[in-house]
């Protein structure tokens, strides 16, 4: 992508111009749990790829600079941990992330906060805690957290009514105080049964610059300036089409799956999942945006991927999809963008899916 600062991404991804590079997994329709991918991520050169799956497993891909691919490395040793940082948590951790002075990082669950330093396995420092006294009076939880890029005091966390704290630890040792607050008032005249829960935010990211965040909500992922906390600078709606079938995704569950959001390496664009294995691009610069398919169907080596439409009624075309039509089991909540080149990594359940911009 171009744009200012960042890993300086060509041109080309502007266009929005994809096409297929490989994909890593099995073709089964029955999937175990164990098998389904739940995290993804590029290094800071980009040159390696490890993906996380939910039976613990680890695999890390390793890119040879004279073909343009990702592939496992080879395992020349046995993996065993070099450390084991327990006991500090009571719920499940949500969030990880390593701070920028490369000495400490932090550990979230549904209500605490953790700052660890990375030679000491043995204790923590609790920074945010919003257990109540009587957990009847317990109103929101946080729902991720992340280290700001460059300011090794600053932190953010979200949580599940839809707001974000900006706390900053040169204030004190404890952040029950925010610094920032940034949340987006509601339209009165929108408000539902489900209006808490599709405002609940399931991951918040920092731009590489460190000027902006990006928060990804049910419908929507929306880009705020860390110095306007009274509403976002951009609001991007991932699939709108969907608010008329939330009293169904209630009622499967599906309403409460927690899409992650990513940034490409100039802060130009973002990217984000959504169901039937579609994604979604969002350029910030022209304003643009395309919905992608991530399947088996379109995996020859670079072809290219052919932007898909949604038809909400009336006559359907002939490239469109109904609404109706939509697999909601097969969903992308997992995305990663390379930082410095345009190739992205997707997560469809168990199959990785990597593709590159199609001018390279």
């Amino acid at each position: 992508m171009a744009g200012a600062g960042g890993g300086g991404c060509p041109a080309g991804g502007n266009d929005f111009q994809w096409c297929f590079s490989q994909v890593k997994g099995a073709i089964d329709e029955d999937v175990a749990e164990a098998d389904i991918i739940s995290t993804v991520e590029f290094n800071y050169s980009g040159d390696l790829l490890a993906t996380g799956d939910k039976g613990g497993r680890v695999v890390i891909f390793q890119r040879e600079q004279e073909v343009p691919i990702l592939k496992p490395m080879d395992l020349m040793v046995e993996a065993s941990p070099r450390r084991i940082f327990a006991n500090a948590h009571t719920y499940h951790i949500n969030s990880i992330s390593v701070n920028s002075d490369h000495e400490t990082y932090l550990s979230a669950d549904d209500l605490r906060i953790n700052l660890w330093h990375l030679e000491i396995t043995d204790r923590s420092f609790n920074i945010v805690d919003i257990k109540p006294a009587n957990m009847e009076e317990l109103t929101e939880v946080i729902t991720a957290a992340e280290f700001h890029p460059h300011q090794c005091n600053v932190l953010v966390y979200s949580s599940s009514k839809g707001t974000v704290r900006l706390c900053d630890m040169r204030s004190s040792a404890l952040c029950d105080r925010h610094s920032k607050f940034f949340e987006e008032p509601e339209d009165p005249s929108s408000r539902s049964f489900f209006s808490e829960i599709i405002s609940s935010i399931s991951d918040v990211k920092f731009s590489h610059s460190g000027r902006y965040m990006m928060t990804r909500d049910y419908l929507s992922v929306k880009v705020w300036d860390l110095n306007m906390e009274s509403r976002p600078v951009e609001t991007h709606q991932v699939h709108e089409y969907l608010r008329s079938k939330l009293c169904s995704l209630y009622e499967n569950d599906c309403i409460f799956d927690k899409f992650e959001c990513c940034w490409n390496g100039s802060d130009s664009a973002i990217m984000t999942g959504s169901y039937n294995n579609f994604f979604r691009m969002f350029d910030r610069n022209a304003r643009r945006d395309v919905t992608l398919e991530a399947s088996r169907e379109n995996s020859k080596p670079r072809a290219s991927l052919k932007p898909r439409k949604v038809c909400t009624g009336g006559k359907r075309k002939k490239d469109e999809i109904s609404v109706d039509s939509l697999d909601f089991n097969k969903k992308i909540l997992h995305t990663a963008w390379h930082p410095l080149e345009n190739i992205i990594a997707v997560a469809a359940t168990n199959n990785l899916y990597i593709f590159q911009d199609k001018i390279n």
